[in-house]
């Protein structure tokens, strides 16, 4: 598979929102694509519970279990029924008044994959970005870049 061909965390996001339920196959989709920690050694126990909860079909239970395993600094914050829709909220400062917190809010009409929006939205600014603390120098040298030797600038 190329590159080009593989699904972006933009393309999950969107198969997110067009999504009317979740299932084991598009669950399996969004843990290979976001998930660093799974399956995680040190913590079997929640592996094997996110992994039971798939195969028994509790997807809001699964998606609730697959934040604390992947992202534990995250919590829910606020999660809401209104006109049809479920808006879930996730926050890292959960104590903090909602004016200063800056939190990851999604909605779906499905209460499972509303969470998995704002996961994946939280997986997708928590990931660190593939940056040095040095800056990097371009190795390409163009073909309009020619030396030159000045020997009296005065």
């Amino acid at each position: 598979m190329s590159v080009l061909s593989q699904p972006t965390s933009t393309d999950l996001g969107e198969r997110l929102r067009d999504a009317h339920a979740v299932t084991a196959e598009f669950m399996a989709d969004i843990i290979s694509q976001t998930c660093r920690r799974f399956p995680s050694v040190g913590q079997s126990g929640k592996t094997a519970r996110v992994e039971h909860l798939i195969q028994s079909g509790a997807w809001t239970d699964a998606a609730i279990a697959l934040l604390d395993l992947e992202l534990p600094q995250w919590q829910i914050r606020r999660l809401v029924y209104d006109e049809g829709e479920w808006h879930c909220a996730l926050s890292r400062e959960r104590e903090l008044p909602d004016w200063l917190d800056q939190s990851i809010e999604a909605h779906h009409a499905d209460l499972a994959l509303a969470i998995l929006s704002a996961f994946v939205e939280a997986q997708r600014i928590s990931t660190p970005e593939n940056r040095t603390s040095v800056p990097t120098v371009r190795r390409g040298i163009s073909s309009l870049y020619e030396p030159m030797l000045v020997d009296n600038i005065g």
